[in-house]
């Protein structure tokens, strides 16, 4: 595996850490990366921990990539909504285990993730595009449509709205809070009670539930090829 997502697994749960400088930057390589550790979990039939390091999940797309030019960004987002639509069909759970901040797309991953746990504490969690001056992609605006709660989708994509822990549970980033040093522990006993569903139900189920989020993602991640190129 690679360095920038360490895979451990245990107990047929695989925990995918992800380590990339102190934002965590989201790189071709991490994506890449990230799709190699998913291939295993599906190969080891795991239920799938995502976390990051001590204080933040990650920043963000990797900005060095995404100012380099209009097809390295294009590519960088592509493969990024790709793993996204990935994580959010994914044959077994995903939990997202976010150790402080999330910006950009590390909030999109949490709104990726099946189950999302955060930790309360002087964080930011949002989607900061326009604040920065990014035009929200289209795959990004159907993914936040769908899983935030309607009073926040507007704050968050059209104002660049960011969310402290709570607020962020309340908008629909975050399904439950701990504290940091209970994140590990809490995150494999969510592991451990969806170990007992019915895996093929599971799956099956997912599908249907997000069939048309899944085929708006695919819609949306051509038009952003053919707007953003």
């Amino acid at each position: 595996m690679s360095e920038l997502i360490a895979y451990h697994l245990e107990d047929g749960i695989a925990t995918l850490t992800l380590n990339n400088g102190k934002v965590n930057a989201i790189s071709p390589a991490v994506v890449s990366a990230f799709n190699e550790a998913l291939d295993q979990a599906e190969k080891d039939r795991a239920v799938v921990i995502i976390t990051g390091q001590p204080g933040i999940l990650s920043g963000g797309y990797d900005l060095k990539v995404m100012t380099a030019g209009p097809k390295e960004a294009v590519s960088l987002v592509t493969s990024g909504s790709t793993l996204a639509r990935r994580l959010l069909s994914h044959p077994f759970p995903v939990i997202v285990a976010c150790p402080g901040h999330a910006v950009a797309k590390g909030a999109f991953l949490l709104l990726s993730g099946d189950y999302r746990i955060g930790v309360d504490g002087p964080f930011s969690i949002g989607l900061n595009e326009v604040m920065i001056g990014m035009t929200m992609h289209h795959a990004g605006i159907e993914l936040a449509r769908d899983r935030l709660r309607k009073s926040a989708f507007h704050r968050s994509v059209i104002n660049a709205e960011m969310f402290n822990p709570q607020d962020a549970v309340n908008a629909g980033f975050l399904d439950k809070l701990v504290a940091p040093e209970e994140l590990q522990a809490a995150a494999l006993e969510a592991a451990r009670q969806l170990k007992k569903i019915n895996m093929s139900a599971h799956k099956h189920t997912k599908l249907k539930v997000r069939k048309a989020l899944l085929e708006l993602l695919d819609n949306a991640i051509i038009q952003d090829q053919e707007h953003l190129g």
